[in-house]
This record gives C-alpha cells, structure tokens and sequence, in this order.
C-alpha cells in the first residue's frame, strides 16, 4: 500500500464525480467507505455525536446532504420557519470543517440514492428513528451488499427541539 494512502485525507465539499474519483484509490488500497445522509439544519450535538460515530465505522466518512429545495419537500411547513434554516452552501461547510467529515455531496433528490449507486460505500449510517422497513434507501443498500448500521439518536438534542426553545 503506497503510504500517501495509509490515512485518507479529507476532500471537503465536492461534487460527486469528484468524490468518485477521490474514493477509486482509497477503495484499491482496501478503505472503507462510510456514508450517511441527511439535513444537518442548525448543527448541534447531536449532529456532531452521531457523525462522530458513523466516522468510526470505517476510514472515511462521507455525508450526502440534502440541498435546500430537497429538505423543502421533506420537512412539512406545519408551524415554524420555513426549513431549512441554515442554506446548504453554509450547512455543508459547517460539515466538511468537523473533523469526522471526510466529503460532503449535496443531493436534490428525495433520498441519497444516486449517490450510494455512484459510491458503492461499505457501511451506511443513519439514525435508529429509522428501521430496515422503514429506511427508503435500504433495499439498495442491500442490492449494493452495503452493511446497514442504525445509530441511537441523543434524546433531546434535535433540529426541531432547538426550534421550539427558541420560540418559547
């Protein structure tokens, strides 16, 4: 294994050619690809814990990241401000600064489906509010032969709770 290849270093916001291209030499040299998805509107704790464990899943972490008109159609304006809170150019630096984040790859679509077909990754993350039933990309994870890992969520520490203390 050449040694610029015994530790992968960080790629930062990229598109997702880039992050194929970036990934190829990491997968030849035997890493491991994590992935997961999500909003990450206002960055909080909870965010950080549960990144920090998907990273220690594999030697790399990359995040699909919803762009702004994703997350539109995925958090209902029921009461609130309109979501997301935070625009994506601002969530997905604020992601490719923590030190568990290897890659970030925004995605207009409703899942990160294009982006795990493209990728391949050994080990997708998400929260445990989910389950294998209930994960809409779990079948092509399965077709994939990507391992599903579920990841307890921190009680009290979400995007909506934040919300509603700043309203109280």
């Amino acid at each position: 294994m050449a040694s610029s290849l015994a530790t992968v270093q960080p790629l930062g916001v990229a598109t997702l050619q880039d992050a194929i291209d970036w990934w190829e030499s990491y997968r030849q040299a035997g890493k491991t690809l994590v992935t997961t998805n999500g909003c990450f509107d206002l960055l909080h704790v909870g965010h950080l814990r549960y990144l920090q464990v998907a990273r220690q899943a594999g030697d790399a972490l990359l995040v699909a990241l919803n762009t702004d008109a994703s997350v539109n159609g995925l958090k209902p304006q029921t009461s609130g401000p309109p979501r997301p809170l935070v625009e994506e150019a601002e969530r997905a630096e604020l992601l490719a600064a923590l030190r568990c984040v290897d890659a970030v790859v925004l995605f207009n679509e409703d899942t990160p489906a294009n982006i795990l077909t493209a990728l391949k990754p050994d080990v997708h993350v998400k929260g445990s509010q989910y389950t294998p039933e209930t994960l809409p990309e779990a079948p092509l994870l399965a077709s994939l032969g990507t391992r599903l890992v579920l990841v307890p969520m921190v009680v009290g520490r979400s995007t909506s709770d934040l919300v509603a203390k700043i309203r109280q």
